[in-house]
């Protein structure tokens, strides 16, 4: 993609947006950025007026004003200066298009998407490369804009996104040499049509691939599986409960001639092995060692909020899994103990069916927490069928529990809700959750 004296006009000032913006301007184009938040809610707004074009407390004609529109992926589709931007001809893109349309050829794209665990298998298959003593790169959902990098450069062997489906809505030249979905579970349902509409944007991911690239789904997530016929590239799958190309059998993932042991793997239960298995397959077509695969298999720093062990407390665990957004994240939570656990949940609800957690709360909850504004919802759900305790206040949630409990508890934040009702995102969550246990006493 040219850049050089073009005109691109950026919707949003979060981190892909100013990634956007500053990689633009050092490509020798023109960013203007435009942000709906007045300029009081802008972090750093008075740099970026010095450094950028730019207009706060709303989207304005001025955008129409340029070649190119990047939309931020939290960014509505349907918004009028968008529709106005169709009329008038003007090519609206993600910042993962316009990344991707800069970036040097050299360069060997990984990418995963899924409802849950994409942030561990990302990192795990990065891990895995560096091992490897490969140069890699890790961007995207995880935190890191795709358009930080200096990816219009020769020097990096391998870019590995982890892609929401906001960010796969706008996909047209986009591709990826590996792609991989994990699950696909309701999830986000308050910003798409329906479920459907929801995983035929996740199956955006396999776009323009050919029998040359790699496309990897999970055997046992039904709805994947319905949507194969979408795929043009090469398909293997994974499996826990089937032999098929990369399997779980008796402690050890199965590939092949080839044996990987999870007895010492740095992060454990059915969801991770699934993740490793997904992770081993994505680095296949690219030879690397075995016994290197093993280390990195061992050797893997497990990533914050995502069950995370803080402390014991009086013979009491507390684990912190503020990455728990949904349903299905839920669930693997509960999977990953071997006895019953104190669960404090709720949030902010995205319109997922709580009821459907009852049979494993059932069976794996001593006794659920509800917080948040979903109390009222969660309690309805969840009422009779499971004991309740509903706390409004966090910290309040967080003792409760603690005081009920004895030595040899297990106390898990896992929430099924996003972190808006009342943090900034589900890191503040998490780390809130730590630093409330870490001065506990009973």
């Amino acid at each position: 993609m040219k850049v050089k004296n073009r005109r691109f006009g950026i919707l949003g000032m979060a981190r892909s947006g100013i990634s956007a913006a500053a990689k633009i301007k050092e490509l020798g184009g023109i960013a203007f950025i435009s942000e709906y938040k007045n300029e009081t809610e802008i972090t750093n707004s008075k740099q970026i007026k010095e450094t950028f074009q730019c207009e706060f407390g709303g989207h304005t004609k001025k955008l129409l004003q340029n070649d190119v529109l990047i939309l931020s992926p939290g960014i509505p589709r349907d918004i009028p200066i968008l529709k106005e931007a169709e009329k008038q001809n003007i090519k609206v893109i993600s910042e993962i298009e316009f990344s991707y349309r800069i970036k040097h050829p050299h360069s060997k794209i990984i990418a995963i998407t899924g409802s849950n665990g994409k942030s561990t298998t990302v990192s795990l298959i990065h891990h895995i490369l560096q091992t490897a003593e490969y140069k890699s790169i890790l961007a995207g959902n995880i935190g890191t804009a795709f358009s930080s990098y200096p990816i219009e450069k020769e020097n990096i062997d391998f870019i590995v996104l982890e892609l929401s489906s906001f960010q796969l809505e706008i996909i047209d030249k986009f591709k990826a040499d590996v792609a991989a979905i994990l699950n696909i579970t309701p999830d986000h349902l308050d910003r798409y049509d329906s479920f459907d509409d929801y995983a035929e944007t996740k199956f955006n991911i396999f776009k323009n691939q050919n029998f040359q690239d790699l496309a990897i789904l999970n055997l046992d997530d039904i709805t994947s599986i319905k949507f194969t016929g979408k795929i043009n590239s090469d398909l293997k799958c994974f499996s826990l409960n089937s032999n098929t190309d990369i399997y779980f059998k008796e402690n050890s993932i199965v590939f092949g001639s080839e044996n990987f042991s999870t007895r010492n793997a740095a992060i454990q239960g059915p969801h991770n092995i699934a993740n490793m298995m997904c992770a081993i397959l994505a680095v296949s077509p690219f030879h690397i060692e075995r016994d290197i695969i093993q280390q990195s298999l061992e050797t893997f720093s497990p990533l914050a909020h995502r069950l995370e062990f803080v402390k014991e407390v009086d013979g009491i665990k507390f684990y912190n899994d503020s990455k728990a957004t949904n349903t299905d994240s839920v669930k693997y939570a509960l999977q990953s103990f071997d006895r019953p656990i104190r669960i404090i949940m709720g949030g902010a609800g995205k319109g997922e069916d709580y009821s459907i957690l009852i049979p494993y709360l059932q069976e794996r909850a001593k006794k659920v927490y509800l917080t948040g504004d979903t109390i009222d919802e969660m309690k309805k759900a969840f009422e009779g069928s499971v004991e309740i305790a509903s706390i409004k206040e966090f910290e309040d949630v967080i003792q409760k529990a603690f005081s009920d409990s004895k030595e040899g508890d297990i106390i898990v934040l896992s929430p099924a809700c996003t972190s808006y009702d009342r943090f900034k995102n589900f890191e503040e969550r998490g780390n809130t959750f730590k630093k409330i246990v870490s001065g506990l006493k009973k």
